[in-house]
């Protein structure tokens, strides 16, 4: 019948069927709807540096990047980013053909995984992991081969083992997400050197995720893949200054690799946004030249607020993974006679008026991650210590 639409194929592709809104969205909404505390989804509640505001500022009035920047991204930008690895890795890139600037990490990873994988490739990404990785491998047509990282001592760990057993004839790619969100688990030198000697063995490309580099702690050192022996020529790795500067929505992140994969990288990201937040990447070029002292004290304030954090998350009765890394803490429930992380944390709203994110979403074998719960602690002390207070509940 004339105007009729058929409805028998569905209008959303099918490699996105499985995927619908993300569980942000969800957990945002409802903390709106029950005025709780937002302890969900990974944003400062503060901005960062005001002369890196007041930046871009005179940026957008003086026209610096108010029409199109340029595709790779504006030279000054281009340039910070290749002086920071060289100051703080010794990693050496040509800014004009080895770097390359991207709408955040988020798009860094879709035009990554969008150039390097064609259908019926497999991609092994450490699970729990990033929900955008699973649905920018669909996208791409790959197939997404996860490798979970099993609790342990007090953190999450990669079983090396199964990493390797994981890779077969059809595997292309690596994606490495380290200091790791969710898990707050940060790879070490002998877990890095193991997986760098499987990708050369194997020769694989690897995607590294590094965009908690600068939120490292005790401990902890965040080291880059790419500096590891064989890993130049094969590695794109991914950094962002939303995680580091606390202006999450200026949304500038960048890709750093040979020219080679810098330029496959692009070849897709220019069909994606084409280039993005002009006046916000003059801003985090000279962000990127802030003294050590500036990334020091980023970093211990964050420690006192994660330590206040895991402490009220322990005296409220959960299990708590204290992370080596990231602005993350992962909880076990089940000492709170829970195992459901989605029913918790659709019931915490109304039982404690505080949001959290069911860690199950961020794997394929959902049962292991059923009891887990992450909680983010980029948030004033005086809200996290409000939080902390409403959580006591649940042990009364």
């Amino acid at each position: 019948m004339a105007g009729m639409t058929s409805t028998a194929r569905p209008l959303l592709n099918r490699r996105l069927a499985e995927f619908g809104t993300t569980i942000f969205a969800e957990m945002s909404a409802l903390a709106l709807k029950t005025g709780s505390i937002n302890l969900g989804q990974g944003f400062p509640d503060t901005d960062g540096p005001e002369e890196i505001r007041e930046a871009a500022v005179r940026a957008l009035r003086d026209g610096r990047g108010n029409q199109y920047p340029p595709g790779p991204g504006v030279p000054e930008l281009r340039t910070a980013i290749a002086a920071h690895q060289e100051r703080r890795y010794g990693l050496s890139y040509d800014p004009d053909a080895e770097v390359l600037v991207t709408a955040g990490a988020t798009e860094a990873i879709a035009a990554a995984l969008l150039a390097l994988v064609e259908p019926g490739d497999e991609v092994i990404a450490l699970e729990p992991y990033y929900d955008s990785y699973a649905a920018c491998i669909a996208m791409a047509g790959g197939t997404r081969v996860p490798v979970t990282l099993r609790p342990a001592d007090g953190s999450f760990r990669l079983d090396l083992d199964e990493l390797r057993a994981a890779v077969t004839d059809r595997t292309r790619l690596l994606l490495i997400n380290t200091p790791h969100n969710p898990t707050g688990t940060v790879l070490t030198r002998e877990e890095l050197a193991a997986i760098a000697e499987l990708a050369v063995e194997r020769d694989l490309l690897v995607i590294t995720d590094e965009v908690y580099e600068h939120l490292v702690f005790d401990e902890a050192e965040h080291i880059p893949l790419v500096t590891f022996p064989g890993m130049r020529e094969r590695t794109v790795s991914i950094g962002s200054a939303g995680k580091t500067f606390s202006f999450t929505g200026w949304k500038v992140g960048w890709v750093t690799g040979t020219p080679a994969l810098v330029t496959a990288v692009r070849s897709a990201k220019q069909f994606l946004t084409y280039v993005a937040s002009g006046p916000f990447q003059y801003a985090v070029a000279e962000a990127l030249a802030l003294p050590d002292a500036y990334f020091d004290a980023f970093r211990a304030d964050m420690l006192a607020k994660r330590d206040v954090l895991a402490t009220g998350l322990a005296e409220a009765g959960f299990e708590v993974f204290r992370p080596a890394g990231t602005y993350f803490i992962t909880t076990d429930i089940r000492p709170l006679g829970e195992t459901d992380g989605f029913a918790f944390c659709r019931a915490l709203p109304e039982l404690a008026g505080v949001v959290a994110i069911p860690n199950a979403v961020f794997y394929d074998h959902r049962d292991a991650g059923a009891p887990f719960v992450r909680f983010a602690f980029c948030k004033q002390v005086g809200v996290l210590e409000e939080a902390v207070e409403r959580l006591k509940k649940l042990v009364g």
